[in-house]
């Protein structure tokens, strides 16, 4: 057996109080591939917490077999500090309550300063570059400020997880289809996640400009190829993706089991775990990010919705319109909001009272 579990304490933020990283460790340190997976950085985006916990039972067993073969690292609920954010029955996880920090943006920008740490360090094979790249970023995050528990929690997960080869994002939409999010360098390589996962929809981002935990691993690798490519060869050593188990409320356990058992056949594929994954289901398309339609609205009021998940559009449809409870006439107290592209409904705001600029929900451009 090769399961270790370990823990990471994050500082106190007041007297007798703390929080801690609880992290589950299989394979041979080392060992290849390797793949860091975490669920829960949107603290109330609880999907993925209970597929980690299916996923858990499968590689206990897959360890007690002997089948494990590379080396993974799980942590079934990536923000401690987040799931404990409840007011008044309300769970408050997608922002730090102190200074309202999104947990998944604005994470420390790993390339800069990288390419003048790899100076005289790159060369003609891509397998030592790659192993200089994670190097430097080790010392780089190693030396990140732990100012309070959030930014030690971020400089936990990212030492976790910066040197594998497969980083995923367990994370979930409001209510919404499955779908998956990654980079177009690891398309279409990367479309045996999207069909384990069972992903209605996969949006290529090369950077958003959010700084996101699955960018903020990947990234650097694509922007030293974009700067250095000509003279080195850097492959996207990081193949990290954002897979969003549906919505808030699809907490289920035979929902859970049916992803946790995706992720193992795509864990097999990978070669991370031995077996044969059997036949791999039909993958979704893929679709540029920027083709996709966040359907923001004008005006405040509330939202009567005029199509359903899984439905396919035409730019200029109706798809929702805003209600406004005060109007004198009712007849004339509704907004339409309009389609801006052709596409696939896959996500809807659970939230029924829209303000000005507001999105509420996300049609998949073609």
């Amino acid at each position: 057996m090769t399961h270790a579990i370990e823990t990471v304490v994050l500082p106190a933020m007041s007297p007798g109080t703390q929080r801690t990283l609880k992290l589950h460790r299989y394979g041979a340190a080392g060992a290849r591939p390797k793949i860091y997976i975490h669920a829960a950085l949107h603290a109330d985006e609880l999907p993925g917490i209970l597929v980690s916990h299916h996923l858990l039972r499968l590689l206990n067993e897959a360890d007690a077999r002997g089948d494990i073969r590379g080396e993974i690292l799980l942590v079934p609920v990536a923000n401690p500090i987040g799931l404990s954010q409840n007011v008044l029955t309300v769970h408050a996880g997608a922002r730090y309550a102190r200074d309202g920090t999104n947990f998944n943006r604005g994470w420390p920008d790993l390339f800069d300063g990288l390419p003048a740490a790899l100076e005289g360090k790159l060369g003609a094979d891509a397998a030592a570059n790659v192993a200089a790249i994670r190097a430097a970023l080790r010392a780089k995050i190693e030396q990140l400020e732990q100012r309070d528990e959030l930014s030690a929690q971020r400089r936990a997960l990212l030492l976790l997880s910066h040197d594998a080869d497969i980083v995923l994002d367990l994370h979930c939409d409001d209510e919404a289809l499955s779908h998956v999010f990654m980079m177009p360098q690891h398309w279409p390589a990367g479309a045996d996640l999207a069909a384990e996962t069972g992903a209605a929809a996969c949006m290529l981002c090369d950077d958003s400009g959010m700084r996101a935990f699955d960018e903020t691993n990947s990234l650097p690798f694509t922007r030293l190829a974009k700067l250095l490519g000509d003279r080195f060869p850097i492959p996207p050593a990081c193949f990290s993706a954002t897979v969003e188990l549906r919505g808030q409320s699809d907490v289920f356990d035979d929902l859970a089991e049916r992803d946790a058992r995706g992720l193992y056949r795509f864990l097999q594929r990978r070669g991370i775990v031995a077996g044969d994954a059997g036949p791999l289901p039909g993958a979704c398309a893929a679709s540029p990010f920027e083709r996709a339609d966040y359907i923001a609205v004008a005006a405040g009021g509330l939202i009567a919705y005029k199509v359903a998940l899984g439905d396919r559009v035409r730019k200029g449809d109706v798809v929702a319109e805003i209600v406004d409870p005060l109007a004198d006439d009712p007849l004339r107290a509704r907004t339409p909001v309009h389609a801006q592209t052709d596409g696939l409904v896959i996500s809807r705001c659970l939230k029924k009272l829209a303000a000005p600029g507001d999105s509420i929900g996300i049609i998949v451009g073609a």
